[in-house]
């Protein structure tokens, strides 16, 4: 193929919302990598990849300049079949120092990090100020006993101080568990119990709905219950506040003596060079480097390991070759370091020398046109949503979009659950403007990225995804592990990819991990989502295959369901579980969330009961339809339907931490007296 031939893509779709255009198509980072890889298009590269994934990785390794500290000799090792991959033999990669380090030293005075605050503060940092505020930063915590293998936990809302503690315990070659900082006080020590966390890095408090959220008063009583904690690290962020000081536990951010944290945080580039500190210079790639505990509404959570190898290259791999996220742009996922998603920007656009930038506040804060002034303000190229938030800005109408300028955009991204057709619409038409891509991507905690998503030299269709991961060895399975299209399947993987957890924390003989996803079908990933395809080849994700409705012996999704009750225009939000039947065994219940002004009546409920019977046939009639003032959530957007289903069933909900709005059990169990199910 000729090195200025243009990639071919998926032939003509009269039913597809966007299509690439020349930019895409010749000076993409895929498109480039397409054509320098070979291949006449991606089919091709993901056909190679899925057949020889050490040969995939390695070359997109290289295309994406990951600055190894000393390059592998062996790509994979598979000795211990694919469950126990092992990567990057013979060579070296920390990935704090591949993160700014080679930034700092080719555009050192060009911007790394943004941060705005819920208050409107504002704070800015170049290449050469961020790597050197991960050296200070690194420096003072090696002084507080944080060494090679220390373990530390992190509960910050998303601050610069937050960043540089990823990058500095990198440097060090510590191990951190990032912890949501909304969790509440049994959840966090719940965390640093299952880590035996001995430092926690908290905060004197932040801003959320214009109110003083007190952090480091959460922290202390979650210490009290996690006895491994010995030091306690709090950033000041809260200007004139007060909180308990343990002078024998706890300790400023800062270095004694120093002003303020800016004398980590900023540092100006003419400063005298830090100190030499005890920096792991020559890092394995399996090194553990952070453990993320799954956020399950039942049971313990579990400790997902990743490496340094894995999920930072993962994650700047999906960012260049699925997002196209180019050196110099500006990558903002409204997410919390607590989720997968906060790790995943901040390694993978610092990978890649992209500008990040983060916010610590609600999107919607002190008005629904928050998200698109922060656009504006810090020219975002690449802005990452969820379904859910879009869907509550939508209620607020045009205007609040349409007053900020949102030119710099580039590409929209989605994650955390599947979407419907209309706010998946809006978010096109009138954020995007009918010119933006939107990349749907799913994965999870323990991929370390995504399984499928939407390339750029494919055309998009409304809420689909119109392939796996470049790279990714994905298919939908049956019981059986027979490839199936065209109909719903498991999703499943084939092949190992680095960003995948290499365990559980503290479970050394990885039973738990094995059984979670590689015994079902030996040899496969089984991931836990239904998926399937059209006949034209894009793929649909169906919600959680343990969140599956089985209605007199006919398996739905309940992603199907809820699709039909938000096309009434009644509907803002719906989430489908299932109840004992006595002749179904299992019946459908549909918990709907009115639009603001609303008046919900009988009439409403039996027009989204007929419209769920003429899309998906009489079989799975709801039972009821019922409305609630909200539905459980994640802060990352996620809808926690079996919390939803054990409170309207009046049975125990599990833990609640992860949810922003907890309150809202206590609308759903009423909603379920109601029915005659408590």
């Amino acid at each position: 193929m000729s090195a200025r031939s243009v990639p071919a893509f998926a032939g003509p779709d009269s039913q597809a919302a966007w299509r690439p255009g020349p930019e895409q198509l010749a000076d993409g980072r895929l498109a480039r990598f397409v054509r320098e890889a070979g291949f006449n298009d991606v089919e091709e590269l993901q056909a190679r990849a899925a057949a020889d994934p050490g040969w995939f990785w390695s070359a997109a390794a290289d295309d994406i300049g990951v600055a190894w500290q000393h390059r592998p000799t062996t790509i994979l090792d598979l000795g211990g079949g694919p469950a126990r991959a092992r990567w990057w033999g013979g060579g070296a990669f920390n990935h704090a120092l591949a993160s700014t380090e080679p930034w700092a030293a080719l555009r050192p005075n060009e911007e790394a990090l943004a941060w705005e605050g819920e208050d409107g503060a504002i704070r800015r940092y170049t290449w050469a100020e961020l790597d050197r505020a991960a050296r200070l930063a690194a420096r003072r915590l090696a002084s507080l006993g944080i060494g090679l293998g220390s373990r530390v936990g992190i509960f910050l809302p998303m601050l610069p101080e937050t960043v540089v503690a990823v990058l500095a315990l990198g440097r060090l070659g510590a191990i951190f568990t990032p912890i949501f900082s909304g969790y509440a006080a049994p959840a966090v020590a719940a965390r640093l119990d299952a880590f035996a966390a001995t430092h926690l890095i908290t905060a004197d408090g932040f801003w959320r709905r214009g109110a003083m959220v007190p952090l480091k008063a959460v922290a202390d009583e979650a210490v009290a219950l996690a006895p491994t904690i010995r030091r306690v690290i709090v950033v000041r962020r809260l200007a004139g506040s007060s909180v308990e000081f343990n002078p024998n536990r706890d300790t400023w951010w800062e270095a004694p003596g120093d002003a303020a944290a800016e004398k980590i945080v900023r540092v100006a580039a003419a400063d005298t060079p830090a100190q030499p500190i005890d920096l792991v210079r020559s890092t394995d790639p399996e090194s553990p480097y952070m453990v993320i505990y799954t956020s399950g509404t039942t049971g313990r959570p579990k400790g997902t390991v990743h490496v340094h190898g894995g999920f930072p290259i993962k994650a700047a791999q999906d960012l260049a070759h699925t997002f196209d996220l180019r050196a110099g742009d500006a990558l903002c996922w409204f997410t919390d370091l607590g989720w997968m998603m906060g790790p995943w920007a901040i390694s993978g656009a610092l990978l890649l020398g992209a500008r990040l930038v983060i916010y610590e506040g609600a999107p919607d804060w002190p008005d629904p046109g928050r998200l698109w002034s922060l656009v504006a303000r810090h020219r975002i190229t690449h802005m990452g949503v969820s379904p859910t938030l879009i869907r509550a800005l939508r209620v607020h109408g045009d205007e609040p979009v349409r007053t900020h300028d949102r030119s710099s955009l580039r590409v929209l991204g989605s994650t955390g659950e599947p979407w419907n057709p209309d706010p998946w619409q809006w978010l096109f038409s009138v954020v995007g403007e009918g010119r933006l891509p939107i990349v749907n991507y799913s994965g999870g905690t323990e991929v370390g990225g995504g399984i499928v998503g939407c390339t750029l030299l494919r055309p998009i269709r409304s809420t689909s995804f119109n392939g796996p991961c470049v790279g990714m060895a994905a298919d939908i399975v049956d019981s059986a592990g027979t490839p199936v299209r065209g109909a719903v399947g498991e999703l499943a993987i084939r092949q190992p990819w680095p960003g995948m957890t290499r365990g559980f924390w503290g479970e050394p003989d990885d039973q738990l991990y094995l059984d979670a996803y590689w015994r079902r079908l030996p040899g496969l990933w089984l991931h836990g989502d239904w998926a399937a395809t059209d006949r034209d080849g894009y793929w649909y994700i169906h919600g959680r295959s343990d969140d599956t409705l089985k209605v007199a012996g006919k398996r739905i999704g309940p992603a199907e369901v809820e699709a039909c009750a938000v096309a009434h225009p009644a509907v803002m939000a719906a989430a489908a579980i299932g109840v004992p039947d006595p002749i179904k065994g299992e019946a459908i219940v549909v918990l709907c969330v009115p639009r603001p002004g609303v008046a919900w009546d009988a009439s409403i409920a039996a027009a989204v009961a007929a419209r769920v019977v003429h899309e998906l046939g009489k079989p799975v009639r709801p039972k009821a339809v019922v409305a609630v003032t909200d539905l459980p959530r994640t802060r990352s957007g996620k809808v926690m339907r079996r919390v939803a289903r054990a409170a309207f069933l009046g049975l125990d909900p599990g833990d609640l931490s992860a949810l922003e709005n907890p309150t809202v059990i206590e609308s759903i169990g009423a909603a379920g007296s109601a029915e005659g199910h408590r």
